[in-house]
């Protein structure tokens, strides 16, 4: 009995274990709330790093090596009763083939979130039903992130996680909170994020992706020319794009995500691929454009 209660909190521990997605960093500054209770947020933080870690998101049972390493940082700056409004910072990172680097695949601020939470209510979710704001908020954020990062290893990999953002974004158009809406000013939300990534008009983001990814950095430790050669291409891929439409979101976030890393890459580049790519970094980052100058500061 006791050999089979043994094996039986094994096989718990070992499910739970697999069931584990993400390695997700949570934070939830309340400074900005005077007189806040800084206990009713300690608790809010920890119940969402268990909500995302300790929760299956994804339809593939991944090993522990290949967890997705995110974070998600929630800047409160507004309470009344149990309504929480405030700003929402989120990161996606990924590993590069053969190195202990980690790439930025995504980096912003979302800054319009709000959501109602009430201590000691559990955190619930359910594919296609819209429970809760504030874990419906979460959970488009967590397939994002799948999304995104199955899109770096293989092409359009992420499709199914950009449908469950799609679900997500469509059971909250009658919503009052911000951020689900196409109407709302300046096509930068969670509405326009996941149009950008399922137009079949821009698929070619996820060919950067993969070819930036998968192409490029991953085999940048075996042969640094090829490597680099293929994200140069990548970024012709994503000025594509961006000839398409100047102004669409991803393309900035991705932009934003990648620029210093591309500098770093290029300033061992060969002359006139330098030159190329300070051009087409230029168009797609215009007010950042002097800092790509550092890329032809040296030359090859």
């Amino acid at each position: 009995m006791k050999r089979l209660f043994a094996l039986l909190i094994l096989f718990i521990a070992v499910s739970t274990l697999s069931a584990q997605d993400f390695q997700c960093n949570v934070s939830i500054n309340s400074s900005k709330i005077s007189g806040s209770n800084r206990e009713r947020y300690n608790s809010l933080q920890q119940e969402v790093y268990n909500f995302i870690n300790e929760r299956k998101w994804c339809q593939y049972n991944l090993k522990t090596n290949e967890r997705i390493e995110c974070g998600i940082m929630i800047n409160l700056t507004e309470v009344s009763g149990d309504v929480l409004k405030g700003t929402m910072t989120v990161q996606l990172q990924r590993p590069v083939f053969k190195s202990n680097y980690k790439t930025t695949v995504l980096n912003f601020q979302d800054n319009k979130i709000q959501f109602t939470y009430e201590e000691g209510q559990p955190l619930e979710y359910s594919d296609g039903v819209n429970l809760n704001q504030f874990t419906s908020l979460i959970a488009y954020y967590l397939n994002l992130f799948l999304a995104l990062d199955f899109d770096t290893f293989s092409m359009n990999g992420g499709a199914p996680y950009l449908d469950k953002c799609q679900s997500i974004v469509s059971l909250n158009q009658s919503s009052a909170e911000q951020g689900w809406q196409s109407f709302e000013s300046g096509q930068n939300n969670r509405y326009w994020i996941v149009e950008n990534l399922t137009n079949g008009t821009y698929s070619k983001l996820h060919e950067f992706l993969y070819n930036y990814h998968r192409l490029g950095l991953d085999v940048m430790v075996d042969n640094p020319d090829q490597g680099r050669a293929a994200i140069f291409e990548s970024l012709k891929t994503l000025q594509q794009v961006y000839k398409q439409k100047s102004n669409l979101v991803m393309v900035r976030y991705l932009v934003s995500a990648k620029s210093d890393e591309i500098i770093n890459i290029f300033k061992e580049g060969l002359a006139n691929e330098k030159t190329q790519v300070v051009n087409i970094m230029k168009q797609l980052d215009p007010s950042n454009s002097s800092k790509y100058d550092a890329i032809t500061a040296s030359t090859k």
